[in-house]
């Protein structure tokens, strides 16, 4: 395990239209409207906390993802800030930190950043960072045959007895998901080995890396095609 955690949880405007897209498909992915995260040592000491919502007018949030989380345009265009600050502001902490990153349905906050660093031109340190979901990580824990995975209320119950309060805030969720991971590793239900196994069957980057990789693919089709036509011709 490295040496710092970010655990991120995000607030969005709504959910993807494709899975399997690209983040460079930016119509394809929702907004974040709040993104937040708390940086901690490997000891589980807190080193920082930042929460930030998004001012920017250019995205709709639908219905059912306002009734979940409850922000309204008029709330977020008082309290944000530009997208492009907020990237920012992230993308230095990955960078500083190099931490593993960590979240309860890694997969849509993974994207949902990842669409966010491409609309505001920012480098996107997440790509070249590990990565652990608690979710995934929990599955074990399910004994109710219709369920594959545990929200993170219940998971928080499960091991705190207790119910999480305020959810759906993405700061409050962040702070649930640290919880509840520092609490599995107190457990020896999460380890170096669980983490780096996890990492290396993660398929949730899929959306830009393999975009990525089939024009590499292509680039190297048509550069063969090339180096036989002309030694053809030759």
């Amino acid at each position: 395990m490295t040496d710092n955690l970010l655990f991120i949880d995000t607030e969005a405007s709504g959910l993807p239209k494709k899975w399997n897209a690209p983040l460079t498909k930016i119509k394809n992915w929702p907004f974040s409207v709040q993104v937040s995260w708390l940086i901690y040592n490997r000891h589980g000491q807190l080193l920082k906390k930042e929460d930030h919502f998004i001012s920017d007018n250019d995205f709709k949030i639908t219905p059912a993802a306002q009734q979940i989380h409850g922000f309204t345009p008029e709330f977020l265009k008082k309290h944000g800030q530009p997208r492009f600050e907020v990237m920012q502001l992230l993308a230095q902490d990955m960078e500083k930190y190099q931490p593993l990153l960590v979240g309860h349905f890694m997969e849509l906050d993974y994207c949902v950043i990842g669409a966010d660093f491409y609309r505001s031109g920012v480098e996107n340190p997440a790509l070249n960072l590990q990565t652990f979901c608690t979710m995934l990580a929990t599955k074990f824990l399910i004994h109710h045959p219709q369920n594959k995975y545990l929200r993170l209320g219940d998971l928080y119950q499960m091991l705190f007895n207790t119910p999480l309060q305020h959810q759906h805030n993405a700061l409050n969720d962040a702070a649930a998901t640290a919880e509840s991971f520092f609490e599995l590793l107190k457990r020896g239900e999460i380890n170096d080995e669980l983490i780096e196994n996890q990492h290396s069957l993660k398929t949730y980057d899929h959306p830009f890396n393999r975009f990525i990789g089939w024009v590499v693919v292509l680039l190297i089709l048509l550069l063969v095609i090339i180096l036989f036509t002309y030694r053809g011709n030759t």
